[in-house]
């Protein structure tokens, strides 16, 4: 009988990033297509309602208030204005609207319109995700009890790599966050970065971290870096793109139940990459204009790859407001198996 686990060793980790190609392939796919429909995709659209001058210094970072990159700052977007860019993605397609502010932890002041937005997004009948930095006991059960489906914090590393990246806050500041928004019945959208200038261990480390959460997230985006001028990391090397299809892969193989998402540089990968991905167990991506800051492919070329694979976007769903307790997930896992 099959088990969702949370203890997970790194040497086991770099054993599945270790094996030959086809075997890893072979290993995700036969997971991805036990707990999922392989040929449907959840599709989300990402909006930046506040952008830019953001205090942290994560050095992948357009945002960032300590780098200079030319981005234009903008204020909080006005609560009509972001709806009618949901309104737009639910129209192309999206089943679920994502919002991110580029802030450390929400002002007290702008709380009132962050949580408008929730509300009138869910009464659209889209699933609602929001990004906006750390947050306390109390801004977590505001943004549950407006109904918020998701809430997005990366944990973009490994512990031994973070320093390397992010000097403001430290890696418990992520989990902290992370544990307050499960323990208001919300669900988790945590993933990573891969292409930082990090080594293999720092990407079995990553995934080896969100697998042995209490509770598996829900979302898992895994991120391809986009080098953006003016940043410290604009110069750094490319990551191997079957190195990107093995993180997908172990991702998957680690968190059966999870949604997998190709989320940033998928605007660089061709169609036969993105493939591999949708093969190797991705089931999410983003589509629009823009993810926050940085380009997407057009949606026109998003909807005819995946006509071309014969992949379908995910109907929503609508969820219940409380997240699923593990124990209900083990039991979902054993059943199936």
């Amino acid at each position: 009988m099959k088990e969702i686990r949370h203890n997970w060793s790194l040497q086991e980790v770099n054993q599945l990033f270790d094996q030959p190609m086809n075997d890893l392939l072979f290993q995700a796919h036969t997971v991805h297509r036990e707990f999922h429909n392989p040929n449907e995709v959840q599709v989300s659209t990402l909006l930046s309602i506040k952008t830019g001058a953001c205090p942290e210094d994560c050095k992948y970072c357009p945002q960032s208030a300590h780098y200079n990159t030319g981005l234009e700052k903008q204020k909080l977007m006005d609560v009509e204005k972001v709806i009618e860019e949901a309104k737009l993605a639910k129209k192309a397609g999206a089943t679920r609207f994502c919002m991110g502010a580029a802030w450390r932890s929400p002002p007290v002041a702008d709380m009132p319109y962050v949580l408008d937005m929730v509300r009138q997004v869910k009464d659209m009948g889209m699933e609602t995700c929001m990004t906006l930095g750390m947050l306390n006991d109390e801004q977590t059960a505001e943004l549950a009890d407006a109904g918020l489906d998701y809430y997005n914090h990366n944990l973009d590393t490994s512990p031994e790599f973070y320093e390397s990246i992010i000097t403001t806050r430290n890696y418990q500041d992520r989990l902290d966050t992370l544990g307050r928004v499960r323990d208001a019945g919300m669900k988790i959208c945590s993933g990573g970065i891969v292409g930082m200038g990090e080594g293999a261990d720092d990407r079995s480390g990553l995934l080896m971290q969100l697998a042995n959460l209490p509770a598996h997230p829900e979302s898992v985006p895994i991120n391809n870096l986009i080098k953006v001028e003016g940043t410290p990391l604009d110069q750094v090397d490319d990551l191997d793109p079957f190195d990107f299809v093995r993180t997908i892969a172990v991702a998957r193989i680690l968190m059966p139940l999870s949604q997998v998402r190709i989320s940033a540089g998928r605007d660089d990968m061709n169609d036969q990459l993105q493939a591999m991905c949708f093969f190797a167990g991705a089931n999410s991506i983003f589509c629009g204009e823009k993810l926050l800051t940085c380009p997407l492919p057009q949606q026109s070329d998003d909807m005819q790859l995946l006509d071309r694979l014969g992949i379908q976007s995910e109907e929503y769903k609508p969820s219940p407001k409380k997240a699923v307790a593990q124990d209900d997930n083990a039991q979902f896992y054993n059943a199936a198996g």
